[in-house]
């Protein structure tokens, strides 16, 4: 998808924007290579991934520029802003905020907003929670039904949300 076109727009990403993509990402917090793909698929809402074959390449640059550093973490590199990559990013500040507005509006604007993407965010916390409880064996049958039931309602309130005219 990364070269995809519709109806005469030029692409989501311009030649050379995914280094300016991807060093914004990483100012957030380090992340693998993988988690760059996720987070750009749900920044979008699935209408654009980026393949390996072109995210490895870019973090390599970037690695080769001296704009992250590389870690290997439980088997895999985990990638990170340097001072430089750092400095590079602010000088150029509002060509990366032009990368991002100019892509959210390839995407039609609406379903990639930050509302979305931090109500992405918020699922993905919940997913965390629900891991870390399990893990810890803290859930037992009573709690674990009380949890079932706020997300029964959760579920119902979004529902109605959704059927209402214009959801």
């Amino acid at each position: 998808m990364f070269g995809r076109k519709r109806s005469g727009q030029d692409r989501l990403f311009g030649k050379g924007d995914l280094k300016y993509v991807f060093l914004d990402l990483l100012k957030e917090k380090p992340r693998h290579g993988y988690d760059l793909i996720r987070e750009l698929e749900e920044r979008f809402a699935g209408q654009y991934t980026a393949s390996p074959g072109t995210v490895y390449p870019v973090l390599q640059m970037l690695e080769d520029m001296g704009h992250v550093s590389v870690e290997q973490q439980d088997g895999r590199k985990t990638y990170t802003v340097t001072a430089a990559g750092l400095a590079f990013m602010d000088e150029r500040e509002g060509q990366v905020k032009e990368i991002w507005q100019r892509a959210r509006g390839f995407c039609g604007g609406g379903w990639a907003q930050d509302d979305w993407h931090e109500m992405m965010g918020e699922l993905r916390d919940l997913g965390t929670l629900f891991a870390r409880g399990g893990k810890l064996g803290r859930l037992d049958a009573e709690r674990l039904g009380q949890i079932r039931g706020v997300l029964a309602n959760a579920r119902r309130e979004i529902e109605a949300i959704l059927a209402r005219d214009g959801g």
